[in-house]
């Protein structure tokens, strides 16, 4: 398996809306460091010959670039420019890809994804093509429609987590159709192309950084995982 070529395609590309900050959200201190260093060191941490592809809006490249030198980052990584949606930058990042291998498709504001998942992840798709990490729903669900409201089985429900992990030709392959507004995730482009779709078991505190008090359980977590 040291010879098989494996990939972190990280996507980030995602605004600071919801933060009440300017700042986008990859960008945003936490422990020390920009979220998204946190995430990319998760895959080094799992395995340092993982290639790090990094997809960012075009104008956000120098200021990245001087992050990485304000903060000494110097794990080695190609810099990809995003496209119009997450669609279309997960694309221009697949493009650059060589070579057969595994791809982890991740969420730039995920920090906390855990070796164990990523384990998980890589094994599910050199068994089955692909892998999506889950977990189980905790709270009770209720399916509103108009002025209705019913309760739904959150037994048969499952959360959707990244990296979402492909057989690089295969996810390539699926990423050559047209873009869909039912394309919610990497997920549902494969499935589009007729595959099924493995779950495997994803770790609760692989939270994406949404909203402020996402930090403040981000820098907890970060702070017993480094202790």
């Amino acid at each position: 398996m040291n010879n098989l070529n494996k990939y972190a395609l990280i996507v980030a590309g995602g605004s600071g809306t919801r933060m009440n900050t300017n700042l986008l959200k990859q960008f945003i201190p936490l422990a020390g460091k920009p979220v998204l260093m946190h995430t990319i060191d998760c895959f080094i941490r799992f395995d340092t010959s993982v290639n790090i592809i990094l997809v960012l809006p075009e104008s956000q490249h120098e200021h990245w670039k001087k992050l990485c030198q304000e903060y000494g980052f110097d794990i080695p990584h190609t810099l990809v420019a995003g496209g119009e949606t997450r669609f279309h930058s997960v694309r221009n990042g697949l493009s650059v890809l060589s070579g057969n291998g595994i791809v982890f498709i991740h969420d730039g504001v995920r920090p906390l994804v855990s070796s164990a998942t990523l384990q998980r992840c890589l094994e599910g798709a050199l068994a089955h093509g692909n892998a999506i990490p889950v977990v189980p729903v905790s709270e009770s669900v209720r399916m509103v429609s108009g002025y209705n409201n019913s309760p739904v089985d959150r037994e048969k429900l499952r959360l959707i987590q990244t990296p979402q992990t492909f057989n690089v030709s295969l996810i390539q392959s699926a990423y050559l159709a047209p873009f869909e507004p039912g394309f919610t995730d990497d997920a549902s482009v494969l499935e589009k192309s007729g595959k099924e779709i493995f779950l495997t078991e994803g770790n609760r505190e692989n939270i994406k950084i949404t909203w402020p008090e996402d930090l403040l359980v981000a820098e907890s977590f970060l702070k017993y995982i480094h202790e």
